[in-house]
């Protein structure tokens, strides 16, 4: 794997750090396959129970990498956004998609893609010192990574599109206000926050917790009766699971539950 994403799996837990410090982690074409497929790999590892997306350096992803971008425009390259199929929407539905819970630990600026990335995350702990921003319009383009559908989620339709149509910096104070982050923290302490948050789902029940990323995905586009067919299936097969009889018996016996993920 290429060092750009750094990539290590330790007792359940895979870290993905975006390592390109000097370009502020823009995403050129080396990166950007390279995340997609260390996402497919960790999303298709039985031994990896949760994911932890971070970066190196001052920023956490400023989104695609313009100096090559200009360079294909200016090379003729016609279908330079090919990349929103062939990068941006994978990499999205892995981070969104994965059976498996995902933290963003936003150590900077996350801007364009970088913050949609971060939004696809189901847990986003993010530094005092970081700020997101959408970006696109900036640069005459609209939305990818997922933002259409994810930003109006976290803040709603109104706030979506003030953020879409007059990007700005949101801080970390005013993303925590916005929902746009879960947890602020020091910078100091962000790796050991973000990573206890990890660790612990890591630790947790992950296959019910796939079944709740499933249901909420499922919900978001359904009506409440179709909702609760698929909640009802989801919960049939969470209340077969290993981990539900173990959770179960734990409770009896008043101990702390060991999930397995099955």
């Amino acid at each position: 794997m290429a060092d750009t994403v750094r990539y290590d799996l330790t007792e359940g837990l895979a870290t993905l750090t975006l390592n390109r410090p000097d370009a502020m982690n823009a995403l050129d074409t080396e990166l950007k396959e390279t995340l997609r497929d260390a996402l497919r790999e960790a999303a298709a590892d039985d031994a990896v129970r949760a994911v932890l997306l971070t970066a190196t350096g001052r920023a956490f992803c400023v989104g695609q990498d313009l100096k090559e971008h200009v360079g294909i425009l200016q090379a003729g390259g016609g279908d330079a956004l090919r990349t929103v199929e062939e990068h941006y929407n994978p990499i999205t539905l892995a981070i969104a998609g994965m059976p498996k819970p995902v933290v963003a630990a936003v150590n900077g600026v996350a801007a364009g893609a970088g913050a949609g990335f971060a939004f696809a995350a189901d847990y986003r702990v993010i530094a005092d010192t970081a700020a997101f921003s959408t970006a696109f319009a900036g640069v005459a383009l609209s939305t990818d990574s997922g933002m259409a559908w994810t930003l109006p989620r976290l803040v709603g339709p109104a706030r979506a599109a003030d953020l879409l149509l007059f990007p700005r910096t949101v801080k970390a104070a005013e993303a925590l206000e916005l929902g746009l982050a879960h947890r602020v923290v020091p910078a100091a302490e962000l790796a050991a926050e973000a990573g206890a948050v990890a660790r612990k789902l890591a630790a947790g029940p992950t296959a019910a917790y796939a079944a709740m990323k499933e249901a909420l995905a499922f919900g978001a586009s359904h009506s409440l009766a179709q909702t609760l067919d698929k909640e009802a299936a989801l919960q049939r097969a969470a209340g077969a699971s290993a981990d539900h009889r173990i959770a179960v018996e734990a409770f009896v016996r008043k101990e702390q539950p060991r999930f397995t993920g099955r």
